[in-house]
């Protein structure tokens, strides 16, 4: 997988799920797949909760996150 097709994964369209964003253009978002993860799911048992996601879905919702959560902090 190249480093940034994780990206292409992710889609947001506001006329889905409250254009929150989603995996490939299906209505399984990618705070979904966090909450089963958080939840101590392993990556085999939420494919297996949401049959539609490959493992590279898995791994473009954690980028995904970590993406939006590193930012920089600027410190007076």
């Amino acid at each position: 997988m190249k480093s940034n097709s994780w990206q292409e994964r992710i889609t947001i369209d506001p006329q889905q799920c409250g254009g929150r964003p989603c995996i490939r253009g299906m209505r399984i978002r990618v705070i979904d797949i966090l909450n089963l993860l958080a939840a101590g799911l392993t990556q085999d048992e939420v494919i297996e909760e949401l049959p539609d996601l490959e493992k590279a879905d898995i791994e473009a919702a954690l980028k995904y996150a970590s993406h939006k959560f590193d930012h920089p902090v600027i410190a007076a």
